[in-house]
């Protein structure tokens, strides 16, 4: 079992694998050439016309799909991203540095900033919006260095 620095699991506990987030995109092609530049891969194997399977870490991944492989998965209507927010999906990196680098080059891949820049000194943060305004949050923590209340 990896050890993780934030939390303390106990062995009964259930441990995932892996998780994939599924979003819906207007333009699959589209959302496929902005992770790109943002650095990210996509695997083959989980990738076609209909949907593409982004790599983020190696047991974290998310699943574009157009619309009409989205609905295949659910009865619900999906959630317009341009005007409310079903999830927010918050990437930890290494660094400060890594946090603005990410940012940068989502804003130069076409992105929106959601919102200002949050730095509370043991913890920094950002958010960009994707072409489908799913909200990414990219920081940066170092418990050892919160507060005592």
């Amino acid at each position: 079992m990896r050890e993780h620095s934030q939390v303390n699991l106990k062995r009964e506990e259930v441990m995932i694998q892996a998780i994939y987030v599924n979003l819906p995109v207007a333009d699959l092609q589209r959302s496929m050439e902005f992770f790109r530049k943002l650095g990210f891969t996509f695997n083959p194997q989980f990738s076609n016309e209909q949907a593409a399977a982004l790599v983020i870490s190696e047991t974290i991944f998310a699943m574009l799909h157009t619309p009409e492989s989205f609905r295949r998965f659910t009865k619900k209507e999906i959630a317009n991203a341009h005007t409310t927010t079903e999830v927010l999906l918050a990437l930890q990196v290494e660094s400060k540095e890594r946090v603005n680098e990410l940012m940068n080059l989502a804003l130069k891949a076409g992105g929106r900033e959601q919102r200002d820049p949050e730095d509370y000194g043991f913890m920094f943060g950002r958010a960009f919006e994707d072409p489908d305004r799913h909200i990414w949050e990219v920081f940066w923590m170092d418990p050892s260095q919160m507060p005592e209340e």
